[in-house]
């Protein structure tokens, strides 16, 4: 087994404690699911350990769980080619796209055991020039480096910040409920992560019936998780304004200095993205019904009766 992180104490006791994770039994673990992955030859997965670790921390150490969570990953995967092939960030388009700051998990945690926060801005992109699909490709790659870097975000979980301010009809009308479905089933359950919450701010006219699709599509647990505010002070009640972006009154830096990092750490994962291309499902190998993009997901539509200014 290669070496793992060391966790910090808090973060080691709150994996023990809510994720059942036993540090003597992590190595018999691993090479359980590693065999299991060789008797699996419609896989074709990433086998390092600590990849498949975030697998086993997100499943809370079920193996069961992990490996058909590996499993709906790469399924899933191998049925978005729109999102997740062609993630090469030396692309001057999709480097245009990662440079708006669509999604930003923020630097700064509220202690050594918190939640990783991550600042979605749905209004932030030219509609006439980007797509919702450019933007969730960028999403994909910021979660790749948080599943392989980040220990909070895999066993803590996520508190998403979700601004729609500057939201257009345009916006919306790029949101098919097929395509909602997707972006929910790609982070909600075929990622290993954990939604400790989503704070919805900055909510324009007609934003129930888009909220109201959206959590058709989740699950009960994730959808007692969602958070309405009217302003400021009632984010700052759960998500301390100090760590928030200087925009937000915090005291991180601005907006901009977190996309530059952002850009940077995108960059040096180039190769990654590349070996990616790589991995997903052979289907005719799969013992049992194929999974297809209609079985994984289905729905067709799209917001055409939305009344937002």
């Amino acid at each position: 087994m290669t070496k793992l992180r060391t966790l910090h104490n808090e973060l080691a006791k709150v994996a023990i404690d809510e994720i059942n994770e036993d540090p003597n039994r992590i190595e018999s673990d691993l090479e359980s699911l590693k065999s299991w992955l060789k008797h699996s030859p419609h896989l074709k997965t990433r086998t390092d350990d600590q990849f498949l670790l975030a697998f086993l921390r997100g499943c809370k150490y079920s193996l069961e769980k992990t490996k058909q969570k590996l499993d709906l990953f790469y399924s899933v995967r191998q049925n978005t080619p729109e999102v997740i092939r062609n993630r090469d960030p030396n692309n001057q388009y999709l480097m245009g796209m990662i440079r708006q700051g669509f999604g930003l998990p923020l630097p700064v945690l509220e202690s050594p055991a918190s939640p990783r926060i991550i600042l979605v801005r749905p209004g932030i992109f030219d509609p006439s020039k980007y797509t919702i699909q450019d933007a969730m490709k960028v999403t994909t790659m910021m979660l790749d480096i948080l599943l392989n870097e980040d220990d909070n975000f895999v066993i803590v979980g996520q508190l998403c910040i979700l601004d729609l301010a500057g939201v257009t009809l345009q916006h919306f009308l790029q949101y098919t409920p097929s395509f909602i479905k997707k972006m929910i089933i790609i982070t909600q359950d075929a990622a290993p992560g954990r939604l400790k919450g989503i704070h919805w701010i900055n909510c324009p006219k007609g934003f129930d019936q888009v909220f109201n699709l959206f959590t058709s599509f989740m699950n009960e647990k994730n959808r007692s998780r969602l958070f309405v505010h009217n302003s400021s002070e009632s984010l700052h009640k759960i998500i301390p304004q100090k760590i928030l972006p200087t925009e937000y009154g915090g005291e991180i830096g601005s907006i901009e200095s977190i996309i530059d990092m952002w850009e940077k750490r995108i960059l040096s994962y180039k190769d990654y993205f590349m070996e990616e291309e790589k991995y997903g499902t052979i289907e005719s190998k799969r013992v049992g019904p194929q999974n297809t993009s209609s079985t994984v997901f289905g729905c067709e539509g799209s917001f055409r009766q939305l009344n937002i200014d």
